[in-house]
This record gives C-alpha cells, structure tokens and sequence, in this order.
C-alpha cells in the first residue's frame, strides 16, 4: 500500500502526540507507586471507562472479528458477546466490591480474602503466572495481529507474516514495542489513560470510514446482503444467532451452548474476567469512588459491545464479497487488512494505519503497566523490599515496565504466525473452570486459598492432558473449555473441602473491609454483627440481568436496522428500552450496594 505525503504527516503527526503525552504526565506518574499504576485513585468515571474500552480495541480485534465472521458468519462472535454476561454482574455486582478492597492490583486481593503461608504462596504464584504466562501471551497475539497488518497493508505482501524474513520482523516488533516504551514507561497509568482516550476516537473513527468504504463498493447494504446470499446458498452467514436446523452449520450447536452457558463463568479472560480481574480491576481501582468504578465498568460494557462491533462486522462481510475466496483462505484474518489495501485512498491509507498503531498501543502500553504492577506490587514491594520508598518504588515501576515489554517481544516472536482467533480460544481455554472459584470467592466464606491454588493448578494440567489425549484428532476448543472447566471445578471444590477454612480472624478482616453480601457469610455475620453489609444483593442482579437486555438489545437493534430486519430491530429496540427501565428502577447507579 503506498502511502503519499499526506499519509506519512497523519503518522508522524500521531507518534509525535503521543511522545508528548508521556513527556506532559511522566512528573505525576513519578510522585508515587499509587500514581504510576492507579492514578492516585483519581481517575473520572469517563476516562477510566473509555481507557477500558481502548485496551480491549487492540490492533488482533477487527482482524479476531473478520475471522470469525468468514468461519462461521455472523454469530461466530458469540465466543466474546457471551461474555457481557459475567461483564454486566462486574457493573453492578463485584465494582463496588472491587473499590471497598482498595487494592492496587486483583492478585493483592488474595491476602485480603485468606491468611497464612497459603495465601502468600498464592498471591506470589498468581503474580508470577500472570507475569511470565499471561501478559505476555496477550501481547504476543496482539503485536503478530499488527504484524499482519504491516505485512499485509504497508508492505503489500500477499502471504502475510510467513513470506518476510525473520530478521525483518524482529527488528518490526521492537520498533512497536519501543515506541509503546516511549510513553508508558514515563508516564504510567494517567499517561496511558489519556493516550487511550485520543486513540480510541482515532481508531473508531478509522474503522467506521473503512466500513463505509467497503460497503459503498459493494453496492450498498441491501446489495452487500444479495450478493452474500446468492454467493454462499443461504443467510446464514447474516445471521445474529446460528441455523440449527442446517445440516452443516457454519456455528455448530454444540459450541455456541459452551459459549453461552459455560464462557462467560467459567473462564478467567482478559477483559472479562469472572467476578472482574486484571486490567479492569486497576482502573476501577483508579477511580475516585464506588459511583465512579461502576459508571467506568457500565460505560465500558455498552461501548465495547454496542459501539465497536458493528463497523468490524460490515467490513467482514464485504471482504466475503470483495476477496471470494477468503472463506477458503487458511488466514482469513488478513481479510481486514486486504480490504484496507484495496479501497483505500490517499489520505484515508495513513488515517488507517494510524487506527490500527493507536489500537495496538492502547491495549500494549495498559498491558505493560498492567503486567509492572504485579513485579512491583505483589512481589518486589510484598517479598523483597517491604519497605522501600516511593521514589524506590517509581524506579522499580519503570524497570519492571521495560521487563514486561522484554517478555511481550519474545512471546510476540514465537506467536507471530498464529491465528488471532485461535489464541483467543486457547487462552480461554487454558483457564477454564478458575472463573468459578473467583466469583465465589466473594459470596461464601468457605472458599480457601486451596481451592484457588487447586484450580489454577488442575487447569494447567488439565488442558495439558486433553490436548496430549487428542493430540491425533484434536477437539474444537469449545469442547476443550467445557471439559477443562467442570473438570477443573470438581477438582477444587474437592480441595477445599478437604482443607481447613481459613482463620475466623482472616473472615472477619475482609467482611469488615469489603462487607460482602449474600447468605453465604451467615457464619462470618455472627462474629461480627456490628458490620453493616449489603442486603440487595437480588436487586444488583435484577440490575445486571436488565444491563443485559440493554446491551444485547442495542448491539441487535442496530444489527436490525443495518441489515434490514426490520422486525428484530424493533423487538430488540423495545428489550433495549426495557432493560434500560429495568435499570434504571433497580436504583443501580450509585445506589445499589450501599449499606442499608
């Protein structure tokens, strides 16, 4: 894709806004820890919102999308809209749980909620499995999906990754890490938050002007949904939920009911994680207040599922269109990006481009600052140095940022060739059944650190022993997921009943910080009966099931309109309404949770 004038200025432009950013907030990222990883708790719900939303659009997501549509059309991308599930319970269940905490990371919880040598040993395997398995595994599919975009659209390959030289793309992914370096290093959490406010506008607004793009030289939508039907037979790659009554569906039954049923409880995920975790966890904990964590969880869920997709989708199917053999295709990811090369403009190439750098960005420098805070909070200040300063402390913030961006180069070396949506489904997959005891952890008192440290283990070798056992005819990662995840829960559940529960005094410590609801602190409530806790905990999930009729009802509402089904864009837009009644007599907004 050659890039004019003007495209190379809309780059330079944008790579100069963000060094000045990092320059502008390196000195209040530098006054504490608290500053450099949770903004001095300070943070307004509509940043912290948006900066969730930012990390969550990286530059793997239209291409993840565009790969899941050509597989198995539209309803393909219930494997992540299942997820609003345990999403909506975050907003009105566990955020305010999560900021009574005042933890800085989701791991340090863990020594809140249990005690002993147990609880230490957990937090510190937790931080370092984090650390060295799971950051870098997200960075890694994150920067070979923008790989594939500089392959694909600035290089103009046809082959992708695969056909440049290995050298090539070491030198291809430090230059994007550095550059993500640049900023994040020096200016911590409020820099990083700021950044991702200025590129998500940048990458919607790229992504829409592409889908208008793509859809404009199909014809138009009605055309766009002609020529599908008539290329594939039937509809069904239109479809919002998949035609059980086909033969040969493009989304089995099977899969799309462990997805629904099983996804979003069951898996501990970045971005949507059960009962909330990792990155969300530290921008609720930045927020100023309960209200505000709530509101910055609420807006992220409806902007993530109702705002983004829907640009991603069109392009999908017009790429099914404009490239006709790309369901065939062993990459059908690339399509995106084929699209891009193909139709756009001068002008438009360098904006794109922009898109993409500012998606991958926003999701690379959060995971830096994500993944720093575990080195620094959970082990460096818990384990080896309990009493360092601050300034120590900022030093050692900056240092562990450079290592994780160190472990996310060598995971993005090794991962640079796999498909997006395939590591997305083996990460979901390799967590299974943890989600579980993290949810529950909150609502029953008899959760030890065993069970916690059980579940992490079993899965581990869970998922190991499947995928050796069927190593010669390997399983969809649906059925990996499922079996992973009930496997995983016997074994815990197992564990801890089978070890003590943890001290009366450790109990009593987190009901009196956190004053968790529920029955299932009865036993805790006695010893301590002047805690005043919440007692609506039904109506915060009568508030989450009406936060879900809102959101699905949006994203198909609009999906109703764009494609022309007129009466699911009606019904979906009358379950939108309700659900936004539902929540709104459910008091949820600043008022469920409060003691009573």
């Amino acid at each position: 894709m050659e890039l004019t004038w003007l495209d190379q200025v809309i780059i330079g432009a944008y790579f100069v806004l963000m060094v000045v950013v990092g320059i502008l907030w390196k000195g209040r990222a530098g006054r504490s820890a608290a500053d450099f990883f949770v903004s001095g708790r300070s943070m307004p719900w509509w940043l912290a919102g948006t900066s969730m939303v930012a990390t969550t659009f990286a530059a793997d997501t239209p291409l993840a999308v565009t790969g899941l549509v050509v597989r198995h059309g539209l309803a393909g991308n219930w494997f992540w809209w299942s997820m609003a599930v345990g999403g909506m319970l975050t907003v009105f269940v566990f955020s305010h749980l999560w900021r009574r905490a005042e933890v800085m990371t989701d791991v340090e919880l863990i020594e809140l909620r249990y005690g002993g040598k147990p609880a230490a040993a957990l937090r510190a395997f937790r931080a370092v499995y984090l650390v060295l398995i799971i950051n870098p595994i997200v960075m890694g599919w994150v920067t070979g999906a923008m790989l594939k975009v500089i392959h694909y659209g600035l290089l103009g390959s046809d082959q992708g990754v695969a056909s440049r030289q290995t050298w090539a793309d070491l030198y291809i992914i430090a230059l994007l890490l550095a550059s993500v370096g640049l900023y994040s290093v020096a200016a911590g959490l409020w820099g990083v938050a700021i950044t991702d406010l200025v590129q998500f506008v940048l990458a919607m607004g790229g992504c829409v002007a592409l889908a208008v793009l793509a859809v404009r030289h199909v014809g138009g939508l009605r055309e766009l949904e002609r020529q599908i039907v008539e290329q594939f037979g039937s509809d069904e790659p239109l479809r919002l939920l998949p035609d059980f009554a086909s033969t040969d569906p493009w989304m089995p039954l099977g899969s799309f009911a462990i997805m629904l049923g099983v996804l979003w409880w069951a898996s501990w995920y970045p971005g949507a994680e059960p009962g909330g975790g990792g990155f969300i966890v530290q921008r609720m904990a930045a927020c100023r207040d309960e209200r505000h964590a709530r509101l910055a969880t609420l807006w992220f869920q409806l902007a993530h599922y109702c705002l983004r997709p829907w640009p991603w989708l069109l392009v999908a199917l017009a790429a099914l269109l404009i490239i006709p053999d790309l369901h065939e295709a062993q990459d059908p990811d690339a399509g995106y990006v084929l699209v891009m090369r193909r139709l756009a403009p001068s002008g438009l190439r360098g904006l794109l481009l922009v898109t993409f750098f500012a998606a991958y960005m926003s999701t690379i420098s959060t995971q830096v600052n994500w993944g720093a805070s575990y080195l620094v909070r959970d082990l460096y200040e818990r384990f080896w140095y309990p009493n360092a300063s601050q300034r120590q402390l900022v030093r050692a913030s900056r240092w562990a940022s450079l290592l994780v961006l160190c472990l996310g180069a060598l995971a993005s070396w090794w991962m640079r060739h796999l498909s997006v949506d395939t590591a997305w489904k083996f990460l979901a997959a390799l967590g299974a059944g943890t989600g579980a005891v993290f949810m529950a952890r909150w609502f029953w008192w008899r959760i030890n650190a065993w069970a916690e440290i059980a579940a992490m283990i079993a899965s581990l070798i869970i998922f190991g022993a499947i995928q050796w056992a069927t190593r010669a005819c390997p399983w969809r990662e649906e059925y990996v997921l499922a079996v992973n995840a009930v496997l995983t829960c016997v074994v815990w559940l197992a564990v801890m009943w089978l070890t003590p529960p943890e001290a009366p005094e450790v109990l009593v410590r987190f009901f009196r910080k956190v004053r968790p609801p529920g029955w299932g602190w009865a036993h805790v409530r006695r010893l301590a009966p002047d805690v005043e806790t919440d007692r609506d905990l039904g109506r915060s999930v009568a508030a989450a099931a009406s936060g879900l009729g809102l959101l699905y009802g949006t994203l198909f509402a609009i999906g109703g309109v764009l494609l022309a089904k007129h009466a699911v864009a009606l019904v979906s837009a009358i379950v939108a309404l309700l659900g936004a009644a539902g929540v709104w007599v459910c008091t949820s907004i600043g008022k469920t949770g409060s003691p009573k």
